[in-house]
């Protein structure tokens, strides 16, 4: 089955078969490119059973990984950030980066037959390791509510920054996600000596924050409503440690001040979802949390690491990273007694490259 579907994209596509020889065919398929639409998101008692989510798109660059994402037919996506790499304060070239992603045929067909979640990262944002001091977020943010169509009379228009959420499913089987926004209110982050990752090192201030307090305060509520299996999109990655890179470790207060509202709220089924590395790992952290916490990270779209070596971290499990092309999927099988979930990073191809499967009881408050 072809996975952009033609009728519902607005397409036509036409497939013949000739089998020249036994056990081989050739298949060819014609696709009309999609009117610019957004497929709507799922309603609140649909169940979520694949979600699928990633980062990193050179928008200038081939996107074959868009298909084989398609391929999956997912009930959901999510775009972690740095979904267009423009980094500019002239919001006429920030609309022109985000123009040639729209142009993108592999990006269009996506969009048109799946729902998508979508927050930004520093390259979307405007900036480089970006936060609250760059002086064109305001309008930034604009540009990102245009780009993703997000509804006028959404709540993330009544407020500064992208941070959203909702909740799938019925009772027993809802699916909170919650997107995180690691840009629009963060502070600057402190400087040291260049290492592997970068040139950052901790910073214990008090005063430096993550989130922002507005922010804090929503995540807090949401993390208080019920939810069977609650995804966390952060652009960044919250569990490994400074390293020099940009993560959550930067700010050491901020990072345990988030696994401290996991265990204050009582809030089961977490899971964190990352992006920005330009690899793909699978962390596991158990220091002072409720429960096992578990974050995948999926980079990139469309680009390979020059470095090829991974930042230092201690919470990855088993060693494995995967420095291509990658996607990543989050599985729920609602049919066992006690519901599972499976996490996994593929290829371009859709091999699976890290994979590790839990129950929901597994990540459940002591």
């Amino acid at each position: 089955m072809n996975p952009f579907n033609a009728a519902s994209a607005g397409g036509i596509a036409c497939a013949f078969s000739f089998p020249a020889l036994p056990m081989i065919g050739i298949l060819i398929v014609f696709f009309s490119a999609p009117a610019n639409t957004s497929a709507e998101l799922p309603g609140s008692n649909q169940v979520l059973r694949k979600i699928v989510f990633g980062s990193c798109i050179k928008q200038d660059l081939p996107t074959p990984i868009f298909y084989t994402m398609a391929g999956e037919f997912p009930d959901l996506i999510l775009f972690l950030g740095d979904n267009i790499y423009a980094d500019t304060e002239d919001m006429t070239e920030m609309r022109a980066n985000y123009d040639r992603l729209e142009a993108n045929a592999d990006f269009r067909r996506l969009r048109s037959g799946f729902p998508i979640m979508a927050t930004w990262d520093d390259h979307d944002f405007g900036v480089n390791d970006g936060g609250a001091d760059f002086p064109q977020r305001e309008a930034s943010e604009q540009e990102f509510m245009r780009f993703w169509k997000v509804p006028s009379q959404s709540p993330i228009r009544t407020r500064p920054g992208v941070y959203d959420a909702q909740i799938f499913g019925p009772e027993g089987q809802r699916v909170q996600v919650i997107m995180l926004d690691t840009r629009y209110f963060r502070s600057p982050l402190k400087k040291g000596e260049k290492r592997v990752g970068g040139p950052y090192v901790a910073d214990d201030s008090p005063t430096k924050t993550m989130l922002g307090e507005a922010q804090w305060a929503w995540f807090k509520k949401e993390l208080e409503k019920p939810a069977e299996v609650r995804l966390i999109g952060t652009s960044i990655q919250l569990l490994p440690e400074a390293k020099g890179q940009e993560a959550w470790g930067n700010l050491p207060r901020e990072r345990s001040r988030l696994i401290r509202l996991v265990k204050e709220t009582k809030a089961g089924g977490v899971i964190f979802l990352s992006g920005d590395r330009h690899w793909a790992e699978l962390s596991c952290c158990r220091e002072q949390t409720p429960y096992p916490l578990y974050e995948i990270t999926s980079s990139s779209f469309n680009q390979i690491h020059p470095r090829g070596t991974p930042t230092e971290n201690r919470f990855r499990t088993d060693e494995r990273t995967y420095h291509r092309e990658n996607y990543g999927v989050v599985r729920i099988d609602w049919s066992c007694d006690i519901p599972t979930v499976t996490l996994e990073v593929k290829d371009m191809e859709g091999a699976i490259r890290i994979e590790n499967k839990m129950t929901i009881g597994d990540l459940q408050p002591n």
